[in-house]
């Protein structure tokens, strides 16, 4: 029957799912892994059970150090029992209750100080825009904005008095947002050479 069934998934993955050829050798190779463990324990890989899934997964998937390759295994042999189930070889998923692999969060890399020093440092202030660039830095190293965040900000959000502004991030969302006394004052030398330039209110 495993014979029978391995063919007929093969035919699915090819016309049913229209996949490519080289997604049908890559279903197929992962679904591999899973067939020669089953061979070893003497499994039949149509009828594994959930615990024989699960002990699959704790010994050979955890030799597996990327966490998207484990996923892309667990989605092929997911899909594998789908099939089966759907053309009436198994009643019932053992796949089913299997978690997916949680994808590593790696930690975003962010500037050192002396990285900051070295930057403001190679700002031109001589230059019509060195104190605007000065300010733009001080606000995105103080304040932790997005770029986005800091380009679509409008005068009339920034309360410099009050040491905060309004903040619209993603999704339309609004926050207030602390402004550090150093990005207050370059902010205010950029406004005295702004207020010599022609540029649209509240920009």
């Amino acid at each position: 029957m495993a014979k029978n069934a391995e063919k007929e998934y093969h035919t699915y993955l090819k016309l049913e799912k229209g996949l490519s050829p080289n997604s049908v050798i890559a279903y197929e190779q992962d679904l591999d892994k899973l067939k020669t463990y089953c061979e070893q324990h003497g499994i039949d890989i149509v009828h594994a059970t959930p615990d024989d899934l699960h002990r699959f997964v704790n010994e050979v998937l955890g030799s597996v150090d990327n966490t998207l390759s484990q996923a892309r295994i667990l989605t092929g042999i997911r899909s594998f029992y789908r099939f089966l189930v759907y053309h009436n070889y198994i009643e019932q998923d053992p796949s089913e209750l299997i978690e997916m692999p949680k994808r590593d969060k790696h930690l975003p890399e962010v500037l050192t100080v002396e990285e900051i020093d070295r930057m403001t440092a190679a700002i031109d202030l001589s230059a019509p825009e060195g104190h605007r660039n000065r300010a733009i830095i001080e606000m995105l190293y103080g304040s932790g904005l997005r770029v986005s965040e800091l380009t679509t900000l409008r005068l009339s959000r920034i309360y410099l008095n009050e040491g905060y502004m309004l903040i619209e991030g993603k999704g339309s969302k609004q926050r207030l947002v602390p402004i550090s006394p150093v990005a207050i004052e370059w902010f205010g030398y950029w406004m005295e050479d702004r207020s010599h330039l022609d540029i649209k209110p509240d920009y």
